[in-house]
């Protein structure tokens, strides 16, 4: 591969880190027993693992993708063959490759697993023949965000552009309006480490900005810095889809929260059980974001706390994974992950097309 740029870098390592995160998990995914998570694979896992057999994907390989991974290469293989996001091609993609390999049933299709919002979409889309628009369900997990981490790093740099993209295409198979707001402040977070800012503190202000600046659809009524608004001021006549800004908000409470000497969980994989270990967004995002910010730069740490702490530790992972990579850069990714992860030099390519629309 060819030198390339920081911001290359750092969008080729958010792609990367994102397929790492989902392969590490792939063995230990859903133990709710912590116990017994440690007897199945010691008292820390630090790299790929094949499932146990009678558990979820079993008979997949260590270093292989869960579903979660197949979508989020259909993402990428979408946005770099059309050089954007584009749904109808998406949307194409998902009838002609995913759906055809599915049944209804969780314990099925590539990754040995489908999620409750594809099954969903799939029982619409292919046993109603409803069209797309009519297919998504009311799911609060992060299945939306797995995926849509890929365009969030495409546009990066164009805002407006991220959000819409990423609204259209969490609306496809999640429909909740919490959840679509906190997938879309997610991906506008991302985008913000892409670009080179830190998940500290002050991002949230720089977030804010982009609202008042049209930028990002929340709505929001205070002057700077959350501050009262004036009296007899007017709402702005571009307020956003989503009710409150908060979404954008809390994730620097959390990096604060992470870097308070005062405030500590110890060890950090224990954020999983401060935050909980299910699979909704409202558990799912602070955790990452805590780990993202405690091991800013740390890739390797970030990734495997989120991997240890049982649980969804696979959508832990993969968006922990995403924003540790941002933030190190593929550079600062440990080789033996690439190395042990399924046809990684294919992967490393597309991210490197990914990462090339970033300067359009």
């Amino acid at each position: 591969m060819m030198p390339v740029s920081p911001l290359a870098d750092r969008a080729m390592g958010a792609l990367m880190g994102a397929f790492i995160g989902d392969a590490l998990a792939l063995g230990p995914h859903w133990y709710y027993d912590l116990d017994q998570l440690r007897a199945d694979y010691g008292p820390w896992i630090s790299d790929y693992t094949t499932p146990r057999p009678g558990r979820y994907h079993a008979g997949l390989q260590a270093g292989q993708p869960s579903q979660s991974g197949v979508l989020l290469r259909l993402t990428v293989e979408s946005l770099v063959a059309c050089g954007g996001y584009d749904e109808v091609d998406f949307c194409r993609r998902l009838d002609t490759t995913l759906f055809p390999l599915l049944d209804g049933t969780p314990m099925n299709g590539p990754g040995g697993y489908t999620s409750q919002s594809m099954r969903e979409a799939w029982r619409k889309r292919v046993v109603l023949g409803l069209p797309w628009g009519q297919v998504g369900g009311n799911a609060d997990t992060t299945e939306a965000a797995e995926r849509i981490l890929a365009i969030a790093i495409r546009y990066a740099r164009q805002p407006a552009e991220l959000a819409a993209a990423v609204t259209g295409n969490t609306l496809l198979t999640q429909t909740d309006g919490t959840v679509v707001a906190m997938t879309v402040a997610f991906g506008a977070v991302l985008g913000m480490l892409v670009e080179g800012h830190a998940l500290d503190g002050q991002l949230a202000g720089k977030l804010m900005a982009r609202v008042k600046a049209g930028e990002l659809p929340f709505h929001t009524v205070t002057t700077g810095n959350l501050q009262a608004p004036h009296a007899g001021a007017a709402e702005a006549p571009t307020s956003g889809r989503f009710p409150s800004p908060d979404a954008l908000l809390g994730p620097s409470s959390i990096a604060l929260a992470a870097v308070d000497p005062d405030i500590r969980i110890e060890p950090a994989w224990k954020a999983s059980l401060v935050y909980g270990l299910p699979c909704a967004v409202y558990h799912q995002f602070p955790a990452v974001y805590y780990l993202a910010a405690r091991f800013a730069g740390d890739f390797e740490s970030a990734v495997l706390h989120a991997v240890n702490g049982g649980g969804q530790n696979q959508a832990r992972a993969i968006l922990a994974g995403a924003l540790a990579g941002a933030q190190s850069g593929l550079s600062g990714i440990p080789q033996r992950f690439l190395d042990g992860l399924e046809d990684s030099p294919a992967l490393v390519v597309l991210a490197e097309q990914l990462a090339s629309r970033l300067i359009d």
